[in-house]
């Protein structure tokens, strides 16, 4: 297998979701790379991802979007508009079930944050964009 080859996933339900969470664990965006387009009804989050599957080393990193369809409302909290630059570190990517097949997709970040997207059902896409490049450093988790 190639260790270069990119990343391309489809979610239509919650264990798709989950698929995609994990490859997300560890990326980083700035809040200024999320963007809600309203009447579109679509969510877009370009960000840095840790390539876990290709993970020697220090490992590597390689931009990507994660997009959701069917945005009814986007709710965030801890989330500064105001501070585009500011970055924040995604720790999963979860779904709610609500009125079957809705519910709501939450992206955690860390220190408390979290961006909640009420959802028609579960349409989500996760694609890298670029060719990866070497990690300053590897993420690190308390055991």
């Amino acid at each position: 297998m190639d260790p270069h080859r990119a990343l391309h996933l489809l979610a239509e339900d919650a264990d798709d979701l989950a698929v995609i969470s994990a490859a997300l664990q560890d990326a980083v965006a700035h809040i200024g790379d999320i963007h809600w387009e309203r009447r579109e009804r679509r969510l877009t989050i370009a960000l840095n991802r840790f390539r876990w599957e290709a993970a020697a080393g220090s490992g590597e990193r390689v931009r990507a979007a994660v997009q959701l369809g069917g945005v009814l409302a986007v709710r965030a909290r801890n989330l500064r508009p105001d501070a585009p630059d500011a970055v924040v570190q995604l720790l999963a990517v979860t779904f709610q079930p609500g009125e079957a097949p809705g519910g709501v997709v939450t992206f955690a970040f860390a220190d408390g944050a979290d961006l909640a997207a009420e959802v028609e059902c579960v349409d989500a896409a996760l694609a890298d964009l670029s060719q990866p490049w070497s990690a300053a450093h590897k993420p690190e988790h308390e055991r």
